[in-house]
């Protein structure tokens, strides 16, 4: 049997993925680790199949880690605070999470031989300036450092994806709520852009990796983006809403842009065509062991950010927004 754990898997990534997966073969059965119980009630009640398994549980307690990781033979790390300015305010609870969670897991997948582990990360673990950044960029480190000891049983890899459209906690459900209660759309900053990824691109994103990484691989998927301006624009096109503009200025920890590969990865990433591919330093220590002469041409590779990839036209943002689930949903209403 295949089982497959999704930490965190009443989330929006656990959520599309389970509508993916739910009626395939792919897997047998699907445990979801979180610590809601009235969303875990509720995604029981809307799937009502016993292929799902629910257990109540933190990543941040081993024990309760343990119990479950134990039945199972893949996970997907999808846990973790994602609030940046919570993790602001609270950056000891983010380390709890996002650091200390995921070696709890990656160590508990080596203890019970799992077969292969996913843990999803996102654009600010890419030149981190918030917490939320930050711990997730110490989620990476965590992840290839076990890559580096794991046993040959055990495969750790990674992925990492900017903004997902409509996902909880994202700028468009917040924007829709302001438009229906005809309240001005906040914005931080007119010209700050953000990658715009559906959670279908997310899910894929995920899949890639599960089926083709080698140990301690982390994949980032090519993206458009847009100004958060032609966003608030597009979704009051959309609603034909006469709700106005204000901006706010940029919260605690934001950037103007968003970064998914640094130019310093950019050097040992691997182009395959719809993704990137960072492959894992597996030298040592003892480095004058090891010389390397580097190009001239390539250290004036570029990041891979969300001001220099396409951006979408308001026409282009309406097609894709008309698509999302979220945004039908209201549109019945």
């Amino acid at each position: 049997m295949k089982r497959l754990l999704i930490t965190g898997g009443t989330g929006s990534f656990g959520n599309a993925y389970l509508k993916n997966v739910i009626n395939s073969n792919k897997f047998s059965e699907i445990y979801i680790l979180s610590r809601d119980e009235k969303k875990q009630d509720q995604l029981r009640k809307k799937y009502n199949n016993d292929k799902i398994k629910f257990y109540i549980g933190d990543v941040r307690d081993k024990e309760s880690v343990d119990s479950v990781v134990k039945k199972v033979n893949f996970i997907f790390h999808a846990a973790a605070l994602k609030q940046v300015p919570s993790c602001e305010f609270f950056p000891m609870e983010a380390v709890k999470t996002n650091i200390l969670g995921t070696n709890n897991i990656l160590s508990a997948a080596e203890n019970y031989s799992i077969s292969k582990v996913v843990i999803l990360s996102t654009d600010k673990a890419a030149y981190p300036i918030n917490s939320m950044g930050m711990t997730k960029a110490l989620m990476e480190k965590v992840m290839i450092a076990k890559s580096r000891t794991s046993n040959e049983n055990t495969l750790f890899c990674g992925t990492r994806y900017g903004n997902v459209m409509g996902s909880r906690g994202s700028v468009i459900p917040l924007f829709i709520d302001q438009i229906k209660s005809k309240k001005d759309i906040t914005i931080t900053n007119p010209d700050m852009t953000r990658f715009m990824m559906t959670l279908e691109n997310a899910v894929n994103l995920v899949d890639y990796a599960f089926d083709n990484a080698s140990q301690g691989d982390l994949y980032i998927q090519k993206s458009p983006a847009t100004t958060i301006k032609i966003l608030a624009d597009s979704l009051i096109e959309i609603f034909e809403s006469k709700s106005k503009i204000k901006v706010l200025g940029i919260r605690h920890g934001e950037k103007m842009y968003e970064t998914l590969v640094t130019k310093e990865e950019m050097l040992k990433s691997e182009d395959l065509g719809n993704y990137y591919k960072i492959s894992a330093d597996t030298r040592g220590l003892n480095y004058e062991k090891y010389f390397s002469q580097g190009s001239i041409s390539e250290n004036y590779l570029n990041e891979y950010n969300s001001s220099n990839t396409k951006i979408l036209t308001k026409s282009e943002l309406i097609k894709i927004l008309l698509k999302l689930e979220i945004v039908q949903d209201n549109l019945k209403d």
